[in-house]
């Protein structure tokens, strides 16, 4: 009985939880469907009759679509070249042995403390000299690489059996053959997990696009909503409009995922 109710509690809680996650998604749908207006009264929860045209005007007079492929384009790049790098970075401090190398990683865990506002002044001056200011290029390059995906990949790579490893060198394979052959295979779930959180890291970066691009035409979608709210600051519907064209790819984008997602974090174990 007590284990019943225990169970009954723990569900309800959940569920009670998720409802009040979903609450502000539901509201924003409803408001992006409402004639125009009909927000500022407050007093429809929902539209009185639904409308699509909030959705057109961002697609054909706001040019919102040419946003979204900025925006997509940015994370699919950073993403794929992030995986390579942290996975090779994370490989090499776990299983390569190399002067300096847990002097150099435990300097990086102490880099994780320092925030990622600090270094945007000289890595913006930085960009300014090689003449990478309002390209893409100057986008992409902080999210490459990531302490904590490097951390993340070493961390299930120690998990990985050396014998296996040892055996292909043995049979005459390169390190780099072993990565990719052996190593690679078996990081997949942590990768995906990690892939995930780059890519809507990178699609949700607002500060950064906003600092390095100038010209309107490469704004990815954060950037241009936000000068949307200049333009259109009463016009709640618009504005909802957008904010879910830059939700649902994500939402949607996780449920796919799920459940290589679940299967990276509870993956592999921990060890120092």
């Amino acid at each position: 009985m007590r284990r019943g109710l225990a169970s009954l509690a723990v569900n309800g809680t959940l569920l009670l939880a998720a409802a009040l996650t979903l609450l502000p998604l539901a509201w924003m749908l409803s408001v992006s469907l409402m004639p125009a207006g009909e927000a500022a009264s407050g007093r429809a929860l929902l539209p009185s009759t639904p409308t699509l045209e909030h959705y057109r005007m961002l697609f054909t007079r706001l040019d919102v679509a040419r946003n979204a492929a900025n925006s997509a384009l940015l994370a699919t790049a950073v993403t794929a070249v992030s995986l390579l790098l942290n996975a090779m970075a994370g490989y090499a401090f776990a299983k390569l042995r190399f002067p300096g190398r847990d002097a150099i990683f435990r300097t990086l865990l102490a880099a994780l403390v320092i925030p990622g506002q600090l270094g945007m002044l000289p890595l913006f001056l930085l960009l300014k000299e090689l003449g990478l200011i309002n390209t893409y290029a100057g986008v992409m390059i902080p999210g490459l690489a990531s302490i904590f995906g490097i951390f993340l990949v070493r961390q299930h790579a120690l998990a990985l059996p050396d014998s296996m490893i040892d055996a292909a060198r043995v049979d005459g394979a390169s390190e780099l053959r072993a990565f990719w052959s052996i190593a690679l295979p078996a990081l997949r779930p942590v990768l995906t997990t990690l892939g995930l959180f780059t890519f809507m890291g990178t699609w949700n970066d607002f500060l950064w696009p906003l600092i390095v691009l100038a010209d309107d035409r490469r704004f990815t979608l954060p950037v241009a909503l936000a000068n949307l709210l200049g333009e259109h600051a009463q016009d709640a519907e618009v504005m909802m409009a957008g904010s879910v064209v830059t939700v649902l790819p994500m939402v949607l984008l996780f449920l796919a995922l799920q459940r290589y997602y679940v299967a990276g974090v509870v993956s592999g174990s921990v060890k120092g």
